[in-house]
């Protein structure tokens, strides 16, 4: 399994020094994220700074683009970083997509499948000049000049990662990607019951297919830090809890009613009495807490032999140094 480095939320536009210490600490990939920042730019300059580590997003809203915008970009960043970009896609929520980034939203999980078919026609036509010609539901593309047409490149077309949380945009990525996204806001149980089958559904062996997870870690090197985590690791659970794309995480753990009032005082912006509502039990289930050395260890039994890569999740600030450790005990 190995382990990433996800830049933090508020971290500044210039993340060289982030990607080259994430490079040092010893990580094997590095992820941004679309939510106070565009998530390319980071790894133009990531690519540019670093020269082993991979480079991801986690995500990109694919729907807030093209096909053809986002296969220019990736071709670019694959090309510019020596073949090391990882292009992770995901949906976000329709108010997002429709109200955020006015763009329109339907069907999310036929969409994004002709999405991700669209970019290998595209980058099909780009590597190897086949005629573009790909005529689909939710998108079409068919012009292609000399004039626009990059020139091809000796890495190849990025791995395409879908993420999801339901079973449907679950059985698309086996469909079309060549790797999963699995959602912080997720539990071993859920993992093992519903994604792995849904993927398999979609392709039968997962042989070669990355299967990224993002674990909520929650340490610190005194009681008093892994309580103040543990605050922060109870918000968290609770805004993703009220969000209904993620109700079926709840469902499964028979607490479909948690997610109904988390829902409803969200919508009152109740949101101290929300963390409140998430017991031990559910802490335990969706974070690994304790110290460094322990969580580590826990992180192992529970994913080692399900993920092929996972990214530490602290929604809290972290000192870096302190993730590092988590992360080489996890790889020791």
């Amino acid at each position: 399994m190995k382990v990433d480095f996800a830049v933090p939320f508020e971290s500044p536009a210039d993340t060289r020094e982030l990607m080259r210490r994430a490079e040092r600490d010893g990580f094997d990939g590095v992820w941004t994220t679309e939510v106070k920042r565009d998530p390319f730019v980071p790894l133009a300059l990531g690519a540019t700074a670093t020269s082993r580590i991979e480079l991801g997003t986690a995500i990109a809203v694919a729907f807030a683009r093209s096909p053809m915008t986002v296969a220019a970009t990736a071709n670019d960043l694959q090309e510019l970083s020596g073949g090391r970009l990882l292009l992770g896609l995901g949906t976000q929520i329709k108010a997002h997509v429709t109200h955020r980034f006015s763009m329109p939203w339907s069907r999310p999980a036929a969409r994004m499948r002709e999405f991700v078919l669209a970019l290998r026609a595209i980058w099909d036509a780009w590597q190897h000049g086949t005629r573009l010609n790909f005529r689909g539901e939710f998108y079409t593309h068919t012009v292609m000049t000399p004039m626009f047409t990059p020139a091809p490149h000796p890495f190849g077309p990025p791995k395409v990662l879908l993420a999801g949380v339901g079973a449907g945009m679950t059985r698309v990525a086996g469909e079309v990607a060549d790797g999963f996204l699995c959602h912080g806001f997720t539990t071993e149980r859920y993992l093992r019951s519903v994604t792995v089958p849904a993927l398999r559904s979609g392709r039968g062996s997962l042989d070669g297919f990355e299967l990224v997870g993002s674990p909520m870690v929650v340490t610190g090197r005194s009681a008093a830090d892994i309580a103040d985590a543990v605050a922060a690791a109870r918000r968290q659970i609770a805004f993703y809890g009220s969000t209904p794309a993620y109700r079926g995480v709840l469902e499964l753990h028979d607490r479909a009613s948690l997610g109904e009032e988390l829902h409803a005082l969200s919508r009152r912006g109740e949101w101290d009495r929300m963390a409140a509502l998430v017991d031990d039990e559910l802490l335990h289930a969706i974070a690994v807490v304790g110290p460094p050395a322990r969580a580590a260890e826990e992180l192992r039994r529970r994913y080692a032999d399900v993920f092929t890569r996972a990214t530490l999740y602290t929604p809290y600030p972290a000192d870096p140094a302190l993730v590092a450790e988590v992360a080489a005990a996890v790889r020791g």
